[in-house]
């Protein structure tokens, strides 16, 4: 063998030698931790101190099973349709999961909401693009938007029915089957009734979901949040009209 092959042999082994120990040093990726499959195992509970915030809020507090949140003027979550601005500043606060098949329950108390669109509710921020929420957004003191946005690709819609201004609680259900979703409300924890289903372009896969509060208007007010859990899905397989075979 020539000197030359030698020393070609001889940088081989020394650049795979290098290799190796670079790849031995690069740090190890942390396991995924999957909110709901732990709270699953734990009956339902969620841990309240493991929830990671999108923006914090002006002020907020966890205590025992309760979770308060005060709302800072001028923050909100709405994009580009009819108003033509896009706002996406609200407080976001979300666990994450990879679960397709489960449901989340949450209580909201906004008896303190007293200027227009002063909400608080359910979320599923994956973006700034991509989310889907349901509130009780106050209007006057005759009546509120009991309503939900479903926001896919940049474009945010907003159905809503109108309620009366005296309601200052609401249970909200948040239910995932692959990447389709449900949003259902109640009055009394109860009885749930349907406010949408929609489909997510941008839930497929892990999501991150939870709860918020904003104040689109010069206003402030505090949201309380109680009753949090996850429980399997309660949005059951359609059992009616069949798919048209292809």
């Amino acid at each position: 063998m020539n000197m030359k092959n030698i020393m070609l042999m001889a940088a081989v082994a020394t650049t795979a030698l290098m290799g190796c120990n670079n790849k031995s040093e690069e740090p190890q990726a942390t396991d995924f931790v999957d909110d709901v499959k732990v709270a699953l195992a734990d009956s339902g509970r969620i841990d309240l101190t493991q929830l990671q915030w999108t923006r914090e809020p002006a002020g907020s507090e966890v205590k025992g099973d309760t979770i308060v949140i005060t709302t800072a003027p001028h923050t909100d979550l709405w994009q580009r349709t009819y108003y033509h601005f896009q706002n996406d500043n609200a407080p976001v606060l979300q666990m994450k999961t990879r679960e397709k098949f489960f449901s989340f329950v949450v209580k909201t108390d906004f008896t303190q909401s007293h200027q227009r669109f002063d909400q608080c509710g359910i979320v599923m921020y994956l973006d700034s693009e991509n989310w889907l929420k349901g509130s009780v957004e106050y209007e006057n003191d005759k009546f509120q938007h009991l309503g939900s946005v479903a926001t896919n690709n940049g474009y945010s819609d907003w159905a809503t029915t109108a309620i009366p201004a005296d309601v200052k609680t609401m249970w909200y259900r948040f239910s995932r089957r692959e990447d389709d979703y449900c949003i259902e409300c109640s009055t009394n924890g109860v009885d749930f009734s349907q406010m949408r289903i929609c489909h997510m372009y941008a839930g497929a896969d892990e999501i991150s979901f939870g709860i918020y509060a904003c104040s689109p208007e010069e206003s402030s007010f505090t949201a309380v949040f109680t009753d949090m859990k996850i429980t399997e899905c309660m949005w059951k397989a359609h059992d009616g009209q069949q798919p048209d075979e292809e």
